[in-house]
């Protein structure tokens, strides 16, 4: 490099007629052959270059295409010991593209084009590496997601296992109240049958005018077959005076009270009834020796285990000759048929409270396997809580397990007061212990958070201000692992039962499965939405005389993400580029699809800018790479100066044409087939005057499953002339509009993407007056690219 600074340089003065850019990139050119003081031959010797190029760059009668020959220049810069810094660089690119514009325009577009598409390839390259990124997040996630509904099956089979045996208790409990009411049954047609016999008994009267010994012999009778009677239906007869004095012994009775002679002759039966009901049973016992009246009672008598048995008391009046001469009753053992009338009536409250918290159960599962997100979780357990529970309040927390704390949700999803685990709380206590805490009284909470290390002035201000009175709180498990907590509170005691308990198990286990689903559910669809964005523009372009509107709505209530896309882009000559396209399906793959024909796409257009050059280039690049997507699209050049477009459709729907009036009508343009369909491309060109605006948008918004394509064209017609006048003058509150009152009738189910240009009215009101033309297909067949 030493002999190459050496060497003179000798270079010819310049042309005075060069362009004012030429001129300044020859003399900074010149300036750099000066500053290494190298020749032309010497130039021309080191690299593969001849002489006559290199004189024609450096007296500016040609300027370079590529950046080669300055590369070489600053490499030999470098070499010579002198740094060349970046915007020393930048500055002598930025020179030589100003110089080669004006001296070579077509070379100047082609360089540029070969940037754009260097840049575009780049980025669609960037694209595929963060689809691909995120397609192993999207397995990663799934793989989550089919663990959590393998524990979801697993939670169901367990829950069916629950259910028979629940059904198994149901049935056993069942059988027994069928046997405690057949014994019930029996039982009373026994008495039945001692009524009837006790009846005929009393009606067989001795006539007047029978004789005293037929009288005892009718009473001997009558007594004997009570007692045959009696005896056979194991129950006790007794006899007193017409005052309720004992007249005769009664053995059976004092074997089973333990009785003596005298106690019982002196106090009869009487002397051994519970206390408690002793003085209403004796009051009764009075009325009917009083009135005459057959005594029927129930009272609990004394036995010899020094136990009471159930007993029913049945005393008969005899009448000789209108006058009242003894009492004949019968003590019957009832203390069975009461205890299976007990045991009936339990069993049936078990029955239906076992029914009723199955059906509650069944209830709750059905409510949280419809709820999608967090919000909606949170919405069911409280409706749950109030109709299964009868809780008064109730509250849902998650745990977050980087903070080693439980964040609160209220009914609206958002994230409230955040309780760490180490504070003795009633849910940080059923995290930390896997298992429900249940508070039956203030008393019953007070001592389990004392114990659990709570401060004593603290639940005694709480329990004093607050008007709850009984607490449950549930851990939300899946697979184990702690995922939050519930908490229902009641304003009143409540009395929990080892059957309520199972219940509030199995209410939590629903519970923390569905708050897993939905929290799995809300990451997924953010990531999905995230990517479906990150691929569309941050914005759109500013250009005089044209005003740009976008908007996209997701259709989707599941993760995946679709392939509707929109672009807008203004290209050399000022004319702006417009189109929205549509890639059939969901998921990475759709969205890989549409980043890559949205790319390509712009590159084709930078270059060869014809709608119908730019559809045969997509074909191209559709077949070539074997693509089977379905891909539609409609791509529009639009004159911002003067509102001519130029537009082809691939299988897409017709272009909206929105006057300031209102009137609104489709472009009449027949769309040929979508992309990578071997067939001639052509396109049209229409006018949008000043004032009016053009809509382009995906099948999304007017076809559905309930709604044919043709029909919602009509209804997009008719709801846009519907439009208020502000509306119209308006290209973002039209396409508001626009969705609003479509998507008002069906259920969106797809992706709405739509793009407006508007053509703001001049000042002049004659030029305001013009109609748009009807579109004109142009019949000459589309250069290929």
């Amino acid at each position: 490099m030493s002999e190459i600074a050496r060497r003179p340089v000798a270079l010819a003065p310049l042309s005075p007629g060069l362009s004012p850019q030429t001129m300044a990139w020859v003399t900074e050119l010149r300036a750099q052959f000066a500053a290494l003081g190298i020749s032309i031959c010497l130039f021309s010797r080191l690299h593969p270059i001849d002489k006559g190029t290199v004189s024609r760059y450096l007296s500016g009668k040609r300027v370079p295409t590529d950046r080669w020959f300055l590369d070489k220049i600053l490499a030999l810069r470098t070499a010579s010991g002198e740094s060349v810094t970046e915007e020393v660089r930048e500055h002598l690119t930025n020179l030589q593209l100003a110089a080669l514009q004006v001296a070579h325009p077509h070379e100047y577009r082609l360089r540029k084009a070969t940037d754009e598409l260097d840049i575009a390839v780049t980025r669609w390259k960037e694209a595929e590496r963060y689809a691909h990124n995120l397609e192993q997040q999207l397995n990663e996630r799934t793989h989550a997601l089919e663990a959590v509904l393998a524990e979801t099956d697993r939670l169901r089979v367990a829950w069916d296992h629950d259910r028979a045996q629940f059904l198994e208790e149901i049935a056993r409990l069942t059988e027994q109240l069928a046997l405690a009411r057949g014994r019930a049954l029996k039982t009373e047609e026994r008495v039945q049958e001692m009524e009837a016999l006790l009846s005929q008994l009393e009606t067989q009267q001795p006539d007047e005018g029978g004789s005293a010994a037929d009288i005892v012999d009718d009473q001997v009778s009558w007594r004997s077959a009570t007692a045959y009677m009696a005896a056979a239906q194991s129950q006790v007869v007794w006899i007193t005076s017409p005052a309720g004095v004992a007249i005769e012994d009664a053995p059976q009775w004092r074997a089973i009270t333990g009785q003596g002679l005298e106690e019982y002759l002196t106090s009869t039966w009487l002397g051994v009834v519970h206390p408690e009901e002793r003085q209403r049973t004796e009051n009764a016992w009075r009325e009917a020796r009083r009135e005459h009246n057959i005594f029927e009672w129930n009272c609990r008598v004394r036995t010899r285990a020094s136990g009471y048995r159930h007993f029913e008391v049945r005393a008969v009046p005899i009448i000789r000759h209108g006058r009242l001469v003894e009492w004949v009753g019968i003590n019957t053992d009832v203390t069975r048929q009461r205890e299976a009338e007990e045991m009936r009536g339990k069993l049936t409250d078990q029955l239906g409270a076992a029914t009723l918290r199955t059906a509650r159960l069944q209830g709750a599962t059905a409510m949280l396997a419809e709820a999608l997100t967090v919000e909606q979780v949170v919405q069911v357990i409280s409706d749950v809580g109030r109709t299964a529970l009868a809780a008064d309040r109730s509250a849902v927390a998650l745990l977050d397990t980087d903070r080693a704390a439980l964040k609160l949700i209220n009914g609206e999803g958002a994230i409230g007061d955040e309780i760490p685990l180490s504070y003795p709380n009633l849910m940080t206590m059923a995290v930390n212990r896997r298992r429900p805490v249940l508070a039956e009284s203030p008393e019953s909470l007070k001592a389990q958070l004392l114990e659990a290390g709570g401060d004593e002035e603290v639940l005694a201000g709480f329990l004093a201000h607050g008007d709850e009175r009984a607490w449950v709180g549930l851990p939300l498990l899946a697979a184990g692992r702690a995922l939050g907590a519930l908490r229902f509170s009641f304003t009143r005691p409540q009395k929990i039962s080892q059957e309520d308990g199972v219940f509030l198990e199995a209410l939590a286990g629903q519970c923390a499965l569905a708050v897993e689903r939905a929290t799995l559910f809300e990451r997924e669809h953010r990531t999905a939405e995230t990517l479906q964005r990150s691929l569309l523009p941050d914005r759109l372009p500013v250009v005089k005389g044209l005003v740009l509107a976008q908007r996209f709505r997701s259709g989707s209530r599941h993760v995946q993400v679709g392939g509707d896309w929109y672009d807008a882009f203004v290209l050399q000559d000022g004319r702006v580029a417009a189109v929205v396209g549509d890639v059939m399906g969901k998921g990475v793959k759709a969205a890989a699809g549409m980043g890559r024909i949205r790319n390509a796409m712009r590159a084709l257009a930078l270059t060869n800018p014809p709608p119908a050059a730019v559809l045969t280039g997509l074909d191209q690049l559709h077949q070539s790479e074997g693509d089977e997507q379905i891909t539609t699209l409609a791509y529009m050049l639009v004159e911002p100066t003067t509102g001519e477009c130029t537009l082809a459709l691939a299988g897409h729907p017709p272009p909206l044409l929105i006057s300031p009036e209102g009137t609104a009508t489709l472009c009449d343009v027949e769309p040929s087939a979508p992309l990578g369909w071997p067939s001639p491309r052509g396109h049209a060109r229409f006018l949008i005057p000043p004032g009016h605006t053009a809509v382009l948008y995906s099948d999304g918004l007017v076809k559905g499953r309930k709604r044919g394509l043709d029909a919602g064209l009509a209804q997009l017609c008719a709801t846009a002339s519907m439009a208020p006048k502000g509306v119209v003058k308006s290209p973002q509150l039209l396409l508001d509009y626009l969705i609003d009152q479509m998507l008002s009738v069906f259920t969106q189910d797809d992706d709405v993407t739509m793009l407006a240009l508007h053509v703001p009215a001049p000042a002049d009101p004659m030029q305001s007056s013009m109609t748009p033309c009807s579109c004109r297909p142009v019949p000459s067949p589309a250069p290929s690219v």
